[in-house]
């Protein structure tokens, strides 16, 4: 008996009214099968919301309503592949893999890379069609707009929750990322990520950010100070000033976009105050442009946000911020380049084993390098005056001054640091964790160890000499990246002998 046969026979009084089904279909055409996948999760989301603006117009609804998410299924029966220089776009093993897909409007270019990627390299069509993974009602409804409960309750005399599918906190983890997952059914999974868990995240973005999912770009910086915003806003009116430079807008907080060629937003809202951690991107026509997100301060906040652009499949973040210099050779200014990390950051414990290294990526450290070359002016041997490559370490407590300083000094001398902050090792570890390549460049901003502490008086010149220059290195580095293929950046050191299939 079919599924759809057996939910139409369930008695009248604790039926389901279900969207109208989608049979798993064959495609050879990787444009079609995106193409598919929109119309079903429209056709589906539609369903949901069409019956929550009944229930809101005093309609009586019996029973449940239901809908569910399209999936994506491979099948092989082969270990073979044409490609094996790749890091991702082919299956770990034989036979069937599947993943519940939300948003493909959204994911559209990346869902078309992918699928490509599959059919060239196994020869095997795709196949498109519902999965048995339910759409919460909430998720139904994005872009912002906000379900409430409340409105529908006075027109209920049952939970919502007796009518629709909430958010299930059980097929929202990240045990596929963690390496940890267990497939119950044999069907492997095709990405890191379920569609509910990817709607978790597209929510939480507009709330922590203020701005669309939409407008993230695939080149992310991170900062721990408003005033490297203040310079990328800057910085952003020039380029955007150029018809040369490719970028085609601008948006803060609010959703406020400000088109090429205009000095004033044409769409969004300017907030009363800024939500927790802002997001600025200065967009391109094909999502290859740079988003600069301002995460505060501690390893909590850098977690949260990497846990949910992690989702939108970035092709790099790197954090730009300040740090402690460690070295009595260092002067305040200089740059320090991470390639290892010792993590006393303590919030990715239980997702990411502390002994788990987390490498350099030759990639990400040599565009960095190059970049503080060009923008100094400085290079070879002499580059060394500036910039100090070295391990950086990452705390939880920001008044680490008042630890024993004995004991610290013993800590960092074994460990061969040269800086310490709060976030670095915290973005790193989460970028290894997600495959999303990650890089450091820190400023100089103090030396406590050697008398120099953070203070208004000693930071003030310091921070108006050093931050732009600062933030145009790490642009710099950025569209030297973006310069590089997909295949190269995600090379294959962040993949493990058993793998998803999507980047």
């Amino acid at each position: 008996m079919s599924d759809t046969t057996s939910r139409n026979l369930q008695p009248a009084a604790r039926r389901t009214r279900f969207a109208p089904g989608h049979p798993l279909e064959v495609f050879t055409d990787a444009d079609k099968a995106v193409e598919r996948l929109i119309e079903i999760f429209e056709a589906n989301t539609g369903f949901l919301r069409s019956r929550f603006h009944d229930l809101l117009d005093g309609k009586e609804i019996d029973g449940k309503v239901r809908a569910f998410y399209p999936q994506v299924q491979i099948v092989t029966d082969s270990h073979s592949r044409l490609d094996s220089r790749l890091s991702y776009g082919f299956v770990s093993r034989p036979g069937r893999h599947a993943s519940t897909i939300t948003r493909p409007d959204l994911f559209k270019n990346y869902l078309q890379t992918q699928l490509s990627l599959l059919m060239k390299n196994h020869e095997v069509p795709v196949l498109i069609g519902d999965s048995e993974m339910p759409i919460p009602l909430h998720f139904a409804f994005y872009d912002g707009t906000h379900v409430e409960g409340g409105a529908a309750a006075a027109n209920l005399d049952r939970p919502l929750a007796d009518i629709f599918d909430l958010p299930d906190l059980t097929v929202m983890d990240d045990s596929i990322a963690n390496g940890t997952y267990e497939p119950s059914d044999g069907i492997m999974p095709l990405a890191s990520f379920t569609a509910p868990r990817v709607d978790y995240s597209l929510h939480r973005l507009q709330h922590y950010t203020a701005t669309r999912a939409e407008h993230f770009q695939n080149y992310v910086l991170f900062t721990n100070y408003q005033f490297y915003i203040d310079e990328f806003c800057r910085l952003s009116a020039e380029m955007l000033a150029d018809p040369e430079s490719g970028y085609e807008a601008f948006v803060a907080p609010g959703n406020l976009v400000t088109e090429a060629g205009c000095s004033e937003p044409a769409s969004g809202v300017e907030l009363p105050k800024l939500p927790q951690m802002p997001a600025y991107h200065l967009k391109r026509a094909d999502g290859s442009g740079i988003t600069m997100v301002n995460i505060g301060v501690g390893p909590s906040n850098a977690k949260t946000i990497t846990d949910h652009i992690a989702v939108l499949r970035p092709h790099v973040w790197l954090m730009l911020g300040h740090c402690a210099g460690l070295r009595n050779s260092q002067t305040l200014g200089d740059y320090v380049l991470a390639h290892g990390y010792v993590r006393d950051d303590n919030v990715l414990n239980q997702d990411l084993p502390i002994w788990v290294p987390i490498p350099p990526l030759a990639e990400v450290q040599v565009a960095l390098e190059d970049a503080v070359a060009e923008v100094t002016g400085i290079d070879g041997y002499e580059l060394k005056r500036v910039m100090r490559t070295g391990t950086v370490v990452s705390l939880d407590n920001r008044n680490w001054e008042l630890w024993n300083q004995p004991e610290l000094v013993k800590r960092f001398s074994q460990s061969r640091a040269i800086a310490l902050d709060m976030e670095s090792a915290t973005i790193a570890a989460n970028g290894f964790r997600f495959r999303v390549p990650y890089g450091t460049l820190l400023c100089v901003s103090d030396k406590p160890l050697h008398g120099e502490l953070k203070l208004p008086g000693m930071a003030t010149d310091f921070y108006k000499r050093q931050v732009a220059q600062h933030l145009e290195i790490g642009i710099r580095a950025m569209e030297k990246m973006r310069d590089m293929t997909a295949e190269r950046l995600h090379s294959r050191k962040l993949r493990s002998f058993t793998e998803t299939a999507f980047q």
